[in-house]
């Protein structure tokens, strides 16, 4: 009975995840409030060349062309006519779930994530659909024809098993040739399709990272506590997958074949100052741009104020780390 008791103590203290070592913490170099986002929720980043684009989980037709010129910032709104979705072999319950939600917030696709492709293609991803619609710089909206197999392999892997914990976040390679999903929690995970000819599929298994299990809030949130580990966002830069982990406050660079994370960043310092934080018991960072100078950080805020009563969507600009994105 002790040593059954013994191992159960153990199992649970595997799960939890506790950093021996301080994380680095990334510097603040300015906060940006965001106008004109007719649902606000900002819940997606991505730039394409030299211009800022947004996503909001309330809007199921338009995107944003973010006006970065002053310090509060404009979100221009971009209409998109999105076609009849396509069937993502999500089960019943799940998809029943999602239209009742929608008449309640809002937002029946759940827009999470926006990344680009070199030639200039906006990829927003629907979390509520498990689907990702392709917008061109001219032209019509598609859905991606995605290979039912990824969702069978995903929920195989225990992902996209509970209603608003599916995709959470999109990356894609400046060919547009590849595109890696990020399933938010319980369990969190990565996968990676490749596109053949007009079909997006498998290229063996679609699953490089499925992990399960909690993790401890940073010690800045305050009554920190042992939350699901999630992922809020990707975004790609020098070969390299970086993860936006939301609950623990960090920006994770991964390798790109395995998602393997190889070193953290955490914002927790500047993002719980008093005055900036939400009455929420979570984080609420949901989207991530990462290039050479630094890292892009958006806040989906739900509408709700702050400590210091700003209720706008926010978008932080950290500096990179001392050494850079790449360094050991």
């Amino acid at each position: 009975m002790r040593s059954g008791f013994a191992l159960a103590c153990l199992l649970l203290l595997t799960s939890i995840t506790v950093s021996a070592e301080p994380t680095p913490q990334l510097r603040l170099l300015s906060e940006h409030a965001v106008e004109g986002m007719r649902g606000g929720n900002l819940s997606g980043l991505a730039q394409c060349g030299k211009e800022l684009w947004a996503v909001s989980d309330r809007d199921d037709d338009q995107i944003y062309r973010l006006d970065i010129g002053n310090s509060v910032w404009r979100a221009e709104a971009v209409g998109i006519g999105v076609p009849p979705l396509p069937d993502s072999g999500l089960p019943w319950g799940l998809r029943v779930r999602t239209w009742a939600a929608s008449f309640v917030r809002g937002g029946d696709l759940d827009f999470e994530g926006i990344t680009c492709d070199s030639a200039g293609n906006r990829y927003v991803v629907s979390e509520s659909h498990a689907a990702v619609l392709q917008v061109p710089p001219t032209g019509p909206t598609s859905w991606l024809k995605l290979s039912p197999l990824m969702v069978r392999q995903a929920r195989a892997s225990g992902m996209l098993l509970h209603f608003n914990a599916l995709f959470e976040g999109v990356a894609i390679s400046p060919a547009g040739d590849q595109l890696w999903l990020a399933a938010e929690r319980e369990s969190r995970g990565v996968l990676l399709i490749k596109r053949q000819q007009s079909l997006w599929d498998c290229d063996g298994s679609c699953v490089l990272l499925s992990e399960a299990g909690v993790e401890m809030q940073p010690a800045q949130f305050p009554k920190a506590r042992a939350v699901s580990r999630d992922f809020a966002d990707l975004s790609l830069f020098n070969g390299k997958l970086f993860t936006l982990e939301r609950n623990a406050f960090q920006i994770c660079r991964r390798d790109l074949a395995t998602a393997k994370a190889e070193r953290c960043w955490s914002f927790a310092d500047e993002a719980l100052q008093e005055n900036r934080r939400y009455p929420q018991p979570y984080g609420l960072a949901e989207a991530l741009i990462i290039d050479a100078e630094g890292a892009w950080i958006g806040i989906d805020n739900n509408d709700g104020a702050r400590a210091d009563g700003e209720r706008r969507p926010i978008v932080w600009r950290f500096a990179a780390p001392d050494g850079g994105w790449s360094k050991p």
